[in-house]
């Protein structure tokens, strides 16, 4: 599995790409094939990581508790 910086850096070109409009429509469906696959894997790598902040979130007494990690806004 790739790293998420570089899955996301390559997400953004491919939406750099596809926003000039030059492409031919061939090009496009396979760009955003090919973007659609690492959204997947950036949801998958976003959705493992708060599952591990979930799990090391303290409580005041020193155990550990899951919580759900709180939404930026």
């Amino acid at each position: 599995m790739a790293k998420f910086e570089d899955s996301l850096k390559k997400l953004e070109s491919i939406v750099a790409q596809m926003e000039k409009g030059e492409l031919t429509l061939e090009d496009s469906l396979k760009l955003f094939e090919e973007g659609v696959g690492l959204s997947a894997s950036c949801k998958e790598q976003l959705d493992a990581a708060e599952g591990r902040v979930q799990q090391l979130i303290k409580q005041r007494d020193g155990s550990l508790k899951a919580e759900n990690f709180p939404a930026e806004r």
